[in-house]
């Protein structure tokens, strides 16, 4: 990968987020690369990317870089990603590790993941009046007090049953180790072309997590006669209002998006890692 001209997008909600984008920043311009740097609030503002960026670098934790995602989604820009704590699933470099990473660049020996992202679509009355794309997941829930919700779900145009729970959640395989492994998903490797299907707390116990191939089209119909008013998130990010009779469609993007590997540990020491796979009796 030949670097001219990198973005540093740093969480400015944490502290320690301007300092190491100033270091990465001097550490580039002593090679004679130019670097922009933006310093972001919120995971709103739009960064205006130029197609002469050869890469991102996110500076902060997981949610930094599923902004970055977004950002980046139809410009095929890989992106670094720097965790401020510890490594996360997604930001798998810690902050001590990026100059080793750059070095790796630098000498034609980085690996890029390639990791699928999702597009989700709301359409009303027939008309489409939504949609967003997400690297982890998308969510239909209640929107106010925990409530159980009936939705209707479809594979393909086919339909697959009614479901009763606190809602679904439909995940790429980056957003396995999120919410969806939370409410009792299974964990799938990141760079397979999947999408799973978790209901969250279902009324039924026969209701399980289901994986299916990534060309699959999923509905989910918000079934009239709701006791609570319910919400689309993708990605913990972004927000829809639903009203009974919407579809929420969900498939996978045309795009992927790019990672810069960690060269310090893979996949399997990062979940055996954060998930505390020791085989003692706390494991």
């Amino acid at each position: 990968m030949e670097l001219k001209y990198v973005v540093i997008i740093a969480n400015g909600g944490k502290s320690q987020a301007p300092v190491i984008a100033k270091e990465i920043n001097d550490y580039l311009a002593l090679h004679g690369i130019v670097t922009q740097v933006y310093i972001t609030k919120d995971c709103e503002e739009n960064i205006p990317l130029s197609i002469r960026t050869d890469l991102v670098v996110s500076v902060g934790g997981d949610g930094t870089v599923l902004y970055c995602a977004r950002l980046v989604q139809n410009l095929g820009i890989p992106i670094l990603a720097v965790n401020l704590g510890t490594f996360g699933y997604i930001t798998e470099i810690g902050c001590h590790e990026w100059k080793s990473v750059f070095e790796d660049i630098f000498g034609d020996r980085e690996r890029l993941s390639r990791r699928l992202m999702l597009r989700v679509s709301v359409i009303r009355k027939g008309l489409k009046v939504y949609q967003a794309t997400g690297l982890n997941e998308a969510v239909v829930s209640s929107a106010g007090i925990s409530k159980v919700v009936k939705l209707d779900l479809s594979i393909n145009n086919t339909f697959a049953g009614t479901f009763r729970s606190d809602g679904l959640i439909i995940a790429t395989p980056t957003g396995s180790t999120g919410y969806s492994l939370a409410a009792g998903g299974p964990i799938i490797d990141s760079e397979m072309s999947a999408l799973i299907i978790t209901p969250i707390c279902p009324f039924t116990l026969s209701n399980r997590p289901l994986v299916l191939g990534s060309s699959e089209m999923i509905t989910i119909n918000v079934v009239e006669g709701q006791r609570t008013e319910l919400m689309l998130t993708v990605d913990g990010q972004q927000t829809f209002d639903l009203e009974e009779g919407d579809d929420v469609i969900v498939e996978k993007s045309r795009s992927r998006i790019l990672l810069v590997a960690s060269n310090v540990r893979n996949y399997t020491e990062i979940i055996r890692a954060k998930l505390n796979w020791t085989g003692e009796l706390h494991a």
